[in-house]
């Protein structure tokens, strides 16, 4: 996206909402105060079981707000955000397969002269001489990515009211069609 000044900033469109109110609680009857809100409403083809009763939205989240002007019902989309206003973007990051200790934790490896040859990414030595096995949470090859993973400090850069339409400068956590949780 070209600014004002003519500077070329890298951007990621994200499709908001919309998301509507399903249950507003409240200290008397639950306890404390919170918005339930669903996004994506399921289709009359699919089936919805017994205990999907009342669920008829595919995401259910739950915020604890206080005092909130939103009732059951009400519609929250693109409007609620301004150029300009920075968010946090929360979402699963990018699978990326099993991985060994250098791309996974950055391990150095070791050297590669002075007859080591073809040792050079392996994370060496690790275990204990007593207990006589490797500790718990020890850092290994493994599976990465599918984690919970918030980017802070994103600007709005555009908001598309008519098509719900976020233009957000920066990458955003996941792949395409990931679920979003944006939050001011």
């Amino acid at each position: 996206m070209f600014e004002e000044n003519g500077k070329l900033t890298p951007v990621t469109l994200i499709s908001v909402g919309p998301c509507y109110v399903l249950q507003k609680k409240n200290k008397e009857k639950d306890g404390y105060e919170a918005l339930q809100v669903g996004f994506k409403k399921i289709e009359k083809k699919e089936k919805i079981g017994k205990s999907m009763k009342g669920k008829e939205y595919r995401h259910i989240k739950e915020y604890r707000i206080e005092n909130s002007p939103l009732n059951v019902g009400d519609e929250i989309n693109a409007s609620i955000f301004q150029v300009g206003e920075i968010v946090k973007v929360s979402g699963i990051s990018k699978g990326k397969g099993f991985q060994g200790g250098v791309k996974r934790y950055g391990f150095h490896g070791r050297k590669s002269s002075h007859g080591s040859k073809s040792y050079t990414r392996t994370p060496g030595s690790m275990g204990m001489r007593f207990p006589q096995h490797v500790g718990k949470g020890k850092r290994m090859a493994g599976h990465t990515g599918v984690l919970r993973t918030t980017i802070k400090n994103l600007k709005i850069m555009k908001v598309d009211q008519a098509n719900n339409l976020l233009i957000l400068k920066g990458s955003v956590p996941g792949t395409v069609r990931t679920l979003l949780e944006i939050k001011a």
